[in-house]
């Protein structure tokens, strides 16, 4: 804890919240705490103190910050994709190549789909799982692409293309 209240290569939020610990530790009160840490509310430090009693080292890591809560898990996840990697039918779907907007309405329509998905959730549910919309109006996946070589087309990919992404 003393390491991550000095270090300079931690976020600035971490140092703080160790400060703000180290400060409780030593038994002065949470407005000292909260003071010591460049903070001003002594109920936050409270809140982190019950955190860190309950998580451990853990709470030093900021948790969700508000906004609507995540509604599609793991299993809506892997429904989406499967949805993608089906072949679309010209009749039924309206289309030869998917788009946002028509995998939003198959997926909508479908028995055992999604009735509220957004756009944006497949788009990035998809760039998760490491496809991107090309200007040609098609995925492709990242780190790999198509090329014309001597007359014919290849893919290549790039090895590194995961190392580059982080």
């Amino acid at each position: 804890m003393t390491q991550i209240s000095r270090a300079q290569s931690e976020p600035a939020s971490h140092v703080a919240r160790a400060k703000a610990l180290l400060v409780v530790a030593e038994g002065q009160t949470y407005t000292a705490a909260a003071r010591a840490a460049g903070r001003r509310s002594n109920d936050a430090v409270s809140h982190l103190v019950s955190r860190f009693n309950r998580d451990g080292l853990a709470a030093i890591e900021p948790g969700h910050s508000g906004g609507p809560r995540i509604v599609y898990g793991v299993e809506e996840r892997k429904r989406i994709l499967a949805e993608f990697e089906r072949q679309p039918d010209r009749d039924r779907d309206g289309t030869a190549t998917w788009s946002l907007s028509t995998l939003q309405r198959a997926l909508r329509e479908a028995p055992d789909g999604l009735p509220d998905v957004s756009t944006y959730t497949i788009w990035s549910v998809l760039h998760d799982a490491g496809w991107t919309w090309q200007k040609n109006r098609t995925w492709c996946r990242t780190g790999t692409v198509t090329r014309k070589r001597k007359g014919v087309v290849v893919e290549v990919t790039d090895p590194e293309a995961e190392a580059k992404k982080t």
